[in-house]
């Protein structure tokens, strides 16, 4: 035991030599969210908001310096001067995205965040390898085996110095702030986490002539990853069997099964690639699957196709094109080539990261021309377009066009800004509406069916009960509920009726009046809405009386459908 924590201890400090700078950044963006933590209830949103943001440009430090490091370890000719040039390059490339790429939180900045951490990690995975021609995958997989060893070694970790600080806590009667374990969990999680992994981590010219494929991986991808996934394929192409039969398309859930299953096959590719000449069923699998695997990936592609003639490109929608056209082509790839470069696969994947992100074909661009494409047609085709921009409409919209003008004003307030919205005035909001356009906001029913699910947006706001005798929740009452004097009220989900009655009824109402006057005042669905779209708890207090009783409703949600075409609802919960 002593020996394998000398080693281990060794490995870290061997890690730190190695990989300063990223040991840095990970401690710093530590001490970052212990601060943020510590200081959340007396700093200012905006103080937060900046202190947010430096964390994320430190996480983006994580994968920069790695980067930066091996490039280094490629290649020997850098002299001192070089290297701190390089150092100081990568510093003033995170300020510089810190100012102009990452001053808010919105879609797009979140969004290329995410896409240039991604492209960052998968460049870590093959920048030691350009330019060998062999040994990829066992790289890999030694650097994956490394990262499973590294959550297991900090999970027993936290989990011990949780259970020390729980002891301590419940047996010395010694005050243990909860805080504690999350701070345990960062410095788990940012400091030792890394410097473990990265311990294992080969160098650039680490030689693995005579590696031992692992047993385990392998009788895992034959024996029980490649007959699931061929299970899978087989129910896939049956699925698709029937769409051609019934000349049903299916719905936007089937494109992201079909992507995820067959990505992940191309992971199973890549591992399996090794052992080849060893496995009949390996080989088999790495010839026959890219060729099922293609009919599989059209129809999905024109599935998606019809989403987006439709409705338009979403990044959504531009995501699952994008990866699945990159599936595609590695697929045809795969077929083609039979000597594989493996290396290729991360390679291009960060290439098409990046590009999903940034430049005149990334998501958000494409998605910003779809969408305005969209609302042009619209506003054409009802005579609303001038040569001065929007003419307010003064005829009869459709409700249908009512609705796709608002949810494309809805997707850019959410995903963009209305700033993005040609014809349209910068201080635009969705309220002017009904002076711009000559109709107001109409929400979409996001569901197929008639269903509705409305919410007040202060739930958690205390009660005024004064004046009333008793109070009681909706559920509580549905089996009906006993008061004194004999007095019991009940509510029928099915018929929607609130009854007080003791041997004969007091008082009896029918909520679906109610429900119906709610629907119109505020759309089917507005769990997604913001600010002027919810209503408050005020706007749902109905108050009622008679010579006996009084009564107040205070709803807090409703969920329901349509049962008929009479119009009557039926209620799932309120």
């Amino acid at each position: 035991m002593i020996e394998r924590i000398k080693d281990l201890y060794k490995g870290i400090k061997d890690s730190l030599n190695r990989f300063p700078m990223t040991i840095i950044a990970s401690s710093i963006l530590v001490i970052m969210l212990i601060v943020l933590y510590e200081g959340d209830a007396q700093f200012s949103s905006n103080t937060k908001t900046v202190l947010q943001r430096i964390s994320m440009i430190t996480a983006l430090g994580i994968p920069l310096s790695l980067c930066i490091k091996l490039i280094y370890e490629k290649r020997d000719g850098f002299n001192r001067v070089q290297r701190y040039l390089g150092w100081a390059l990568g510093i003033a490339f995170l300020i510089l995205y810190y100012f102009l790429l990452l001053k808010s939180f919105t879609t797009v900045s979140v969004g290329r965040y995410i896409g240039l951490s991604i492209s960052l990690y998968l460049a870590f995975s093959y920048i030691p390898w350009i330019g060998r021609k062999k040994d990829f995958e066992p790289y890999i997989i030694r650097v994956l085996s490394s990262l499973f060893l590294t959550i297991i070694y900090s999970a027993v970790l936290y989990m011990g110095i949780s259970a020390i600080l729980f002891a301590i806590d419940q047996l010395l009667d010694i005050d243990v702030p909860r805080k504690f374990y999350y701070y345990s969990f960062l410095m788990v999680a940012g400091i030792f986490a890394p410097s473990s992994f990265l311990a294992r981590i080969p160098k650039v010219d680490h030689d693995f002539e005579g590696y031992d494929y692992p047993r385990a991986l392998k009788l895992l991808l034959v024996y029980i990853v490649i007959p699931l996934i061929s299970i899978y394929s087989v129910i896939l192409y049956m699925y698709f069997a029937k769409i051609i039969m019934t000349r049903n398309w299916p719905k936007g859930l089937v494109s992201h099964l079909v992507l995820w299953y067959s990505f992940i096959s191309v992971a199973v590719i890549f591992f399996i690639t090794p052992i080849i000449e060893d496995s009949i069923w390996a080989r088999r699998f790495r010839i026959w699957f890219p060729r099922l695997n293609i009919p599989i990936l059209i129809m999905m592609f024109m599935s998606i196709g019809i989403r987006i003639r439709a409705y338009g490109v979403t990044e959504n929608r531009y995501f699952v094109s994008i990866l699945g056209l990159w599936i595609f082509c590695i697929m045809l790839y795969f077929i083609m080539r039979k000597d594989l470069k493996n290396i290729l696969i991360p390679l291009t994947l960060s290439i098409v990261s990046l590009n999903t992100v940034f430049g005149p074909l990334s998501s958000f661009a494409i998605s910003n021309r779809s969408q305005n494409g969209r609302l042009e047609a619209i506003l054409d085709r009802n005579n609303m377009l001038g040569d001065d921009g929007i003419i307010r409409s003064e005829g009869d919209i459709s409700k249908d066009d009512r609705m796709e003008v608002s949810m494309i004003l809805k997707y850019f307030d959410m995903h963009h800004s209305l700033e993005d919205v040609r014809y349209l005035e910068d201080s635009f909001t969705i309220g002017d509406m009904e002076s711009v356009f000559g109709f107001s906001y109409v929400e979409k029913n996001i569901f197929d069916s008639d269903d509705f699910y409305i919410f007040n947006e202060n739930r958690e706001k205390a009660l005024e009960i004064g004046g009333y005798d008793y109070l009681s929740r909706g559920y509580d009452m549905e089996d009906g509920m006993k008061l004194e004097d004999d007095i019991t009220i009940s509510y029928d989900i099915e018929s929607n009726v609130f009854t007080i009655r003791d041997e004969k009824p007091i008082y009896t109402v029918d909520l679906q009046d109610l429900v119906s006057d709610i629907i119109a005042e505020y759309g089917h669905n507005n769990f997604d809405m913001e600010g002027e779209h919810l209503p408050t708890m005020d706007d749902l207090i109905f108050t009622d009386e008679n010579d006996r009783v009084r009564v107040k409703f205070i709803i807090n949600s409703i969920s329901g459908g349509r049962s008929d075409q009479s119009g009557r609802y039926t209620f799932y919960d309120m």
